[in-house]
């Protein structure tokens, strides 16, 4: 029996292997196909569960607030625990958003240039946003 024969006999005898086209410090890193993407992944669940409660005592406060005027919003705002609330709040929310967002546009837009553009508009729009919102809370906290 020839070496190519006994080769083949013994991978026969071994059954079916499986190859994976990974190289060894992808395997160490547990890198996927993106090279990446595990970080964003943990963080948009983390965000989530964050703004389970968060939201929760959101809704809560504004019915508790329905009827009060401006000064008593300003009022309530101005409590360090509230503010802080609200602050981790928006921050934790315009954050979710953009790694949402950031996924839709990775998922669907193919062009590199143009995915890198959006991509770019949807962080800077997310930060914008997020920060008019935090001047909003802040301003309301600080001077009522």
């Amino acid at each position: 029996m020839s070496e190519t024969a006994k080769a083949s006999a013994t991978l026969k005898a071994k059954g079916p292997q499986i190859q994976v086209m990974r190289s060894q410090l992808g395997r160490v890193r547990g890198l996927g196909a993106a090279r990446g993407g595990t970080a964003q992944w943990w963080a948009e669940r983390l965000t989530s569960v964050a703004l389970v409660p968060l939201t929760l005592w959101f809704v809560l406060a504004a019915m508790h607030l329905s009827g009060l005027p401006r000064a008593g919003v300003a009022h309530w705002a101005a409590n360090p625990i509230n503010a802080a609330l609200l602050v981790a709040l928006v921050i934790t929310t315009f954050h979710h958003m953009q790694l949402g967002l950031q996924v839709v546009v990775d998922d669907y837009i193919h062009t590199e240039s143009v995915r890198l553009s959006v991509i770019l508009l949807v962080k800077g729009a997310s930060a914008l946003l997020g920060l008019i919102a935090l001047v909003a809370v802040l301003k309301l906290a600080f001077t009522g």
